[in-house]
């Protein structure tokens, strides 16, 4: 697959055709505050893709994110501002973050600009397209991400909203000429239940998002009203060893089909091998043999998103023989278990990990790839509520790791009492009584002073979190970059 000048993934097959296609005409013009954040970047360039004027406003905007915004006809501003929003915007679209009160929704509502949530942009935008929705704790961004590609490769032509940025394509999101609308669905604040799905996968239920779902009761009912979303004509895909997953689709209208790695499950995956970058493993639907995947991401859990991105994708119309082409293509995301490259001999990866679930696996994956280094894990934990809610399960998984060394909370969304950094320093000492050797470290900077201090040569450094952890990596890069110019 290669990324069109518009952002449009195709097939090689269909490209220049592709290309000579005539474009949709302007449908209308949008400005989206907070378009920085991962889903509100796939909106921009969705809408872009579709012909609309796009505009945007994020505190976060750097002059490279403006100029990068820029080069693919977006007009970006830094900060929020009054006079970044024209009169003359058909709509503004605000991401989670962006409150009431921010002056370019107050503008907005003063001249009587409609005003849009991300999920209801999304809902508006999926009302006459056959809706394919990714939801669940884990592995939304890859699956759906998957899906996209999995259904482009099937010259179905699909639109896609991916809650992370393609590794090698640089893009979230990008518009299509075919009916299908394929989006990662978020349960947060119960947003998925603006969509409108005919097809959908709910890859499991845990406890999460403990600002907006106290009671693990609340999160199971929001996900059931999510299945009966989907109508009796199109299709359900759960996992089979989900017991929590099974009790919230009892009401579900539409066919319910089950994925995993065991027999018993309607599409199952068998006989996984595992590669240089990745896994191999064959397909079962009903017990007949259907194909066999490679994948060029490693980790089991990225077997169970394949399974479950081919199934989804069969189950809305594509051949299996091209998904299994789509699949082999996968560039993978951005922060999941993502290679930076090196720094005097030491192997650098980033993920996104911020639930115990998602850290479990990915150090698993880390052991499995590297069985005979030393594992270093920077750990940024992600939300008061959540790191103290699951703290027990955070400083079990965490103590796989052969050095911890734990940075303050990132506080996002919350207004919290606690202080993130004592929140942090009660996880170090938890994972230390789990038998693994943990410190608190008060910022990312000492972090990166202890890291250049103490790693050696042939280490593995992880570095995990929702917040800005990554920029451990960057200082590493930057003094490669500057030795290599040297």
């Amino acid at each position: 697959m290669v990324i069109a000048d518009s952002a449009f993934p195709k097939t090689r097959s269909d490209i220049a055709a592709q290309r000579s296609a005539v474009r949709p005409a302007p449908v209308g013009s949008a400005h989206l505050i907070g378009v920085c954040g991962s889903g509100m970047k796939a909106l921009a360039e969705l809408l872009k893709g579709l012909g609309w004027s796009v505009t945007g406003s994020d505190l976060c905007a750097s002059a490279a994110t403006v100029a990068a915004f820029s080069r693919r006809g977006l007009r970006i501003h830094a900060g929020h501002q009054v006079q970044n929003l024209s009169a003359a915007v058909d709509l503004v679209v605000y991401s989670p973050a962006v409150s009431p009160e921010n002056p370019e929704r107050e503008s907005a509502q003063r001249l009587g600009i409609p005003q849009y949530s991300y999920s209801q942009m999304l809902g508006r935008l999926m009302q006459d397209k056959v809706g394919v929705c990714i939801a669940g704790t884990h592995g939304k961004s890859t699956t759906t991400a998957m899906t996209g590609c999995a259904l482009t490769e099937a010259e179905l032509f699909p639109s896609v909203v991916v809650g992370a940025e393609l590794g090698t394509w640089h893009v979230n999101g990008w518009a299509g000429t075919g009916p299908h609308f394929v989006v990662e669905s978020c349960e947060y604040q119960r947003n998925f239940l603006d969509l409108s799905p005919h097809f959908a996968a709910i890859l499991g239920i845990e406890p999460d998002h403990f600002d907006c779902y106290p009671h693990f009761d609340e999160s199971v009912a929001a996900f059931s009203e999510f299945a009966q979303r989907v109508p009796a004509d199109g299709g359900l895909l759960i996992p089979a060893g989900s017991e929590t997953v099974k009790a919230a689709c009892l009401a579900a209208r539409a066919p319910v089909e089950t994925f995993g790695l065991d027999c018993a499950a309607d599409w199952w995956a068998g006989d996984i091998r595992p590669t240089m970058t990745g896994n191999r493993f064959r397909v079962f639907h009903h017990g007949e043999y259907v194909t066999e995947i490679a994948l060029k991401i490693p980790g089991r859990h990225n077997v169970l998103n394949g399974l479950a991105a081919l199934a989804l994708a069969n189950l809305a119309g594509a051949p299996v023989a091209a998904i299994r082409e789509g699949l082999a293509e996968f560039p993978g995301i951005r922060r999941r278990f993502e290679m930076i490259g090196s720094w005097r001999g030491v192997t650098l990866i980033d993920d996104y990990a911020h639930h115990p679930t998602a850290v479990a696996v990915t150090l698993a994956t880390a052991r499995q790839r590297y069985p005979n280094r030393r594992l270093w894990c920077v750990f940024q934990p992600h939300q008061v509520s959540r790191t103290a809610a699951l703290l027990p399960d955070f400083a079990s998984c965490l103590a796989a790791a052969d050095e911890v060394l734990l940075v303050p909370v990132f506080v996002a969304r919350e207004i919290v009492d606690d202080e993130p950094q004592l929140m942090s320093a009660e996880l170090a000492a938890g994972v230390c009584r789990n038998g693994g050797q943990a410190r608190y470290v008060p910022g990312l900077d000492h972090a990166v002073a202890t890291l250049d201090h103490e790693l050696l040569p042939g280490d593995v450094l992880i570095t995990m979190g929702a917040g800005d952890i990554g920029q451990v990596h960057h200082a590493f890069t930057r003094r490669l970059q500057r030795n290599h110019a040297s």
